[in-house]
């Protein structure tokens, strides 16, 4: 058995087509995927409107499940491992968060120095 049949996404099919086993059907790894990101959405929710957490810690909580739920849409949803067949989808997701880093980053770059780019009008 080789190091790669460990390092597949939930649903999906072994590298040589065949069976190992008991395989789930996509209906079951989807719906268990929509179960835990509507648990993690309905925690977060919690998180925010409780007086039962720490204050500063609620900030640090609502990441926490933010991140837990982008792994559980990248893995169930759109099958992203680090297996050796998923290198073009790694790398589209390294690119597509370096354009966001950029275009968010340059969007407050440009409104924190607006007042220093928009000429005055003098009467």
């Amino acid at each position: 058995m080789s190091d790669t049949s460990f390092d597949r996404a939930p649903g999906d099919d072994s590298p040589s087509g065949a069976s190992e086993g008991w395989t789930p059907s996509p209906v079951g790894i989807y719906s268990l995927g929509l179960a835990l990101a509507v648990i993690l959405t309905a925690t977060s929710f919690w998180v925010a409107n409780t007086s039962l957490l720490w204050a500063p810690g609620v900030m640090l909580g609502l990441t926490v499940l933010a991140i837990a739920q982008m792994g559980i849409h990248l893995v169930f949803f759109l099958h992203i491992t680090t297996g050796p067949d998923n290198t073009n989808n790694v790398l589209a997701l390294a690119f597509g968060l370096l354009i966001v880093t950029v275009m968010v980053v340059g969007s407050l770059w440009i409104m924190s120095n607006l007042s220093g780019m928009m000429p005055t009008m003098q009467h």
